[in-house]
């Protein structure tokens, strides 16, 4: 009888300590932010095989989110700009795009939902 109350009691106290730690673990970090590298060009961390989709007219200012061009199997990956107000993505910037060269050479744009950094560095198309 003895060993099931002190059995019992060690069995709270772990079961405290464990709910304390749950409670007061520190929360997940944010998206670290992307980063500028040479050319012009803005370093961002993707999801690797991520589609590049096409461009809509010859200006390169649209998104055409019916064609994909290419993929992105790098990680990170560079972007030229960011293109907000276009078709819906969803995420934290839900109409965002961000035009890059996919691996296949083809100019596009990915989806920011696509991009695990935050993009708000990164300067406007």
């Amino acid at each position: 009888m003895r060993t099931r109350k002190a059995l019992g009691g060690v069995l709270a106290a772990a079961t405290l300590t464990v709910g304390l730690g749950f409670a007061t673990a520190p929360s997940a970090a944010a998206a670290s932010n992307c980063w500028p590298g040479e050319s012009n060009r803005w370093y961002c961390n993707n999801v690797s095989g991520a589609p590049v989709y096409g461009i809509i007219g010859n200006n390169h200012s649209y998104p055409d989110p019916d064609t994909v061009v290419g993929y992105m199997n790098s990680n990170p990956s560079w972007f030229y700009c960011k293109e907000d107000g276009q078709a819906w993505v969803g995420g934290p910037h839900p109409t965002r795009w961000l035009m890059t060269v996919a691996d296949n050479g083809r100019l596009g744009f990915m989806k920011d939902t696509a991009i695990s950094s935050e993009t708000d560095p990164v300067r406007d198309c």
